[in-house]
């Protein structure tokens, strides 16, 4: 059986997202569709906007035959490491042959070529990178005149899903399986749109406008009745963060992905300032409000490099979220025949690594998170698996 995969956020799944899904099974006319999804929080180093059970649904609900877990570890952290730790779950599937993604391009040599560049990192790559850094530049601006220096093209790195899609090209010729890619052009709005568009709006400008009419014909209707508005509970996330980093010291700030070169001095001395404050006045050319966000994240789930980097090199596992009933025994076969045990009940954790555990604990513990942020109860237990 051929598998298709998408690597997803779905915060919250929308019509660009079905699209996405559409067209994925189409080009790669696979026999079967599964997304890896983060959980409770994003890369951005935001909360989620909903149950990730919930996500899950809809995904299925539109077109995907199965969902799984993107570990936390993996979610809230730099594009290299979510991408690496996506692709590291999905190559452990025999049966997994394609990557899809949304991006600005879709020439799938550009990404190929890209990705090689970047794995490659010849020695004008270094020094002009080297030299960008240096001299105060971002890293995304240092590794685009960098990537330019060695016979790339810059304008590749200068959009978001441009950016993911190389880490993701480069995930899998790490991996060195025969894995394909499949670069799905996006249509409507921008990553970072905050616009509300006819049909085709972005993930952050539904967030923003969670409560608008105008959101009829930008959602599916499984996901339009569960949307609600957000704010109180992204209010209180944001005060969260503040607190937790009032309670960390430097030293352990340092153990965060992107943390470093006096940056954790820099949020220590911020400390006291409302969150607004603190994003506002840590980031800099070097320093994005995504990566500021993303390690105050970071601190507030317990989410370390050092942890990273062991679960990066060890075996994990397989979290099923939602399947889709009516293929649910293939699909499920499918994943079983992974290299990592498939999680679908409760004491399956029982038989995983000491390290594997530790991953394992983080996104239970970010789910907990997330229900007590969004003051939500009732809802699907950490071991559930949804049959859509």
């Amino acid at each position: 059986m051929k598998i298709s995969a998408i690597i997803c956020e779905f915060n919250p799944f929308h019509n660009g997202h079905k699209y996405l899904i559409e067209r994925a099974k189409a080009m790669t006319e696979c026999d079967r569709l599964v997304c890896i999804m983060s959980g409770s929080f994003t890369q951005r180093g935001e909360i989620c906007i909903m149950d990730k059970f919930a996500r899950a649904r809809h995904a299925v609900l539109c077109g995907a035959d199965a969902v799984i877990e993107l570990p936390a570890a993996f979610a809230v952290a730099p594009a290299e490491i979510f991408a690496s730790g996506a692709i590291k779950i999905l190559s452990s599937v025999p049966e997994v042959t394609t990557v899809a993604f949304g991006c600005e391009n879709d020439g799938r040599a550009e990404f190929l070529k890209s990705a090689e560049i970047l794995l490659n990192e010849s020695e004008s790559f270094k020094k002009t990178l080297e030299s960008g850094l240096s001299g105060g530049e971002s890293y995304i601006k240092s590794c685009q005149k960098a990537f330019e220096a060695a016979g790339g093209d810059g304008e590749m790195l200068a959009k978001p899903n441009n950016v993911l899609a190389v880490e993701y090209t480069k995930a899998i010729l790490r991996t060195k399986k025969n894995i394909d890619i499949c670069p799905v052009k996006r249509v409507g709005a921008g990553y970072n749109d905050g616009n509300l568009m006819e049909s085709f709006s972005s993930a952050s400008a539904i967030r923003q406008n969670a409560t608008s009419p105008l959101l009829k014909n930008n959602l599916p209707e499984c996901v339009l009745n569960d949307l609600s508005d957000f704010s109180a509970a992204n209010k209180r996330f944001e005060e969260y963060l503040r607190l937790i980093l009032t309670r960390t010291d430097a030293e352990a700030l340092k153990n965060i992905y992107g943390c470093r070169e006096g940056l954790e001095n820099k949020l220590k001395e911020l400390e006291a300032l409302s969150f607004n404050e603190i994003i506002a006045s840590a980031t800099s050319r070097r320093y994005s409000s995504a990566r500021i966000k993303r390690i105050l994240c970071a601190n507030f789930l317990g989410i370390f490099q050092p942890d990273c980097e062991e679960f990066l090199k060890n075996p994990l596992y397989i979290k099923p979220l939602a399947v889709n009933r009516q293929c649910a025994d293939e699909v499920l076969s499918s994943l079983a025949k992974s290299e990592y045990p498939v999680l679908t009940k409760g004491r399956d954790k029982l038989n995983l690594n000491k390290i594997a555990k530790k991953c394992l604990d983080l996104d239970e513990f970010s789910y907990l998170q997330w229900q007590i942020t969004a003051q939500k109860s009732g809802l699907a237990n950490q071991d559930s698996l949804i049959f859509i």
